[in-house]
């Protein structure tokens, strides 16, 4: 599928350009103008999303970074304007797409960041949560071994003055 995304993109050209002709069957795919001049535009601008939306789609399913989840802002977005195109009666397309990804972005963004956050810290600064609980656990361990020595030594110099 990547490899084939240049020639993907560049199918359009093979669409009828006459504004006479309404419709264009491929396969099972029928495409009509869809408001646009021509098929050949209506087609360039379905597959100028398109694209970028299932090249985005695979980098997400496919990516090892700890970023990954911030592509899912970009995915949205293709998505929002593929659907803004045939549900809005605007004039004009991608208008409304950005203001309904705002949510969005309110949730993954920090999402992110406190991923970001939380690898800075264990591996640029060397804080390691886990390893410090770890640590203070061992100090408490150690604190009550001590607090018991005191006793028993306590208990020992009682039974000697017993004695």
């Amino acid at each position: 599928m990547i490899i084939l995304s240049p020639f993907i993109f560049k199918s359009h050209e093979y669409l009828p350009n006459d504004e006479s002709v309404e419709t264009f069957k491929f396969l099972w795919f029928k495409l009509g103008k869809g408001g646009f001049a021509d098929i050949e535009t209506h087609g360039w601008f379905l597959l100028g999303k398109l694209v970028p939306f299932y090249l985005l789609i695979i980098w997400f399913f496919t990516c090892k970074h700890w970023w990954y989840h911030i592509i899912i802002i970009p995915i949205l977005m293709y998505a929002f304007q593929i659907i803004e195109a045939y549900i809005s009666n605007d004039k004009f397309a991608d208008i409304q797409s950005v203001l309904w990804l705002l949510p969005i972005c309110i949730v993954v963004i920090p999402f992110v960041y406190f991923i970001r956050l939380k690898l800075y810290d264990k591996h640029v600064h060397g804080i390691d949560l886990e390893a410090m609980d770890e640590e203070l656990n061992i100090l408490k361990a150690k604190e009550e071994l001590r607090k018991e020595r005191e006793k028993l030594e306590q208990r020992k110099e009682t039974l000697e003055k017993k004695m």
